[in-house]
């Protein structure tokens, strides 16, 4: 076993998004070059070690010269993305930034086990100090708080909302705070 499982739907996302914004040739050439005990032959529905995602992802790195971390949050925007067009109900119900993140853990992850029976999910903790400001507390048995971070960008970004984050690391990617606040129009 390659430590813990992730859904194939994020794969096969990620090389779509490689092939989209690079090409199909940069998708063999991270595929060849890396030691993927599954050979790189991925389905929606499979289940793959978290360390394939993460041999994907430096093999990209080293071909575009773009930082891991770059990379991991541009692809959580885009998996932000492709979610909203499987699942438009998610965004039908909620008509905020902060409505929709609060709902990840209590609604969209019991959703997507539904759809993805035994599907290994980070945490979420939230926090509403103040009017204005939210404060979600990440927690995950892989390190990818880099693609937490970029899924609430794409969140951000999709309902075009003036919203600033903050991120304070906790633990080695498998833990973050995200403090996000309304940004005063003026």
């Amino acid at each position: 076993m390659d430590g813990v499982r992730m859904k194939g739907m994020v794969f096969t996302s990620f090389l779509e998004m490689v092939e989209n914004k690079f090409s199909l040739h940069i998708v063999d050439q991270i595929i060849e070059n890396s030691d993927l005990p599954s050979g790189g032959s991925y389905t929606s529905v499979g289940t793959y070690g978290h360390h394939e995602m993460i041999q994907l992802v430096v093999q990209l790195s080293q071909r575009t010269n773009i930082p891991v971390a770059d990379l991991v949050r541009t692809f959580g925007e885009y998996l932000f993305t492709q979610l909203i067009e499987l699942h438009p109900q998610f965004i039908q119900e909620n008509s905020s930034v902060f409505s929709f993140l609060q709902k990840v853990d209590s609604y969209i992850h019991v959703e997507v086990r539904k759809l993805y029976p035994g599907a290994e999910l980070p945490a979420f903790e939230y926090e509403t100090p103040v009017p204005g400001t939210l404060i979600m507390s990440y927690r995950s048995s892989r390190p990818f708080a880099d693609l937490a971070e970029g899924l609430i960008n794409g969140c951000i970004q999709y309902y075009g909302e003036n919203i600033n984050m903050v991120r304070e690391n906790l633990d080695e990617g498998t833990a973050a705070r995200f403090i996000l606040t309304e940004a005063e129009v003026k």
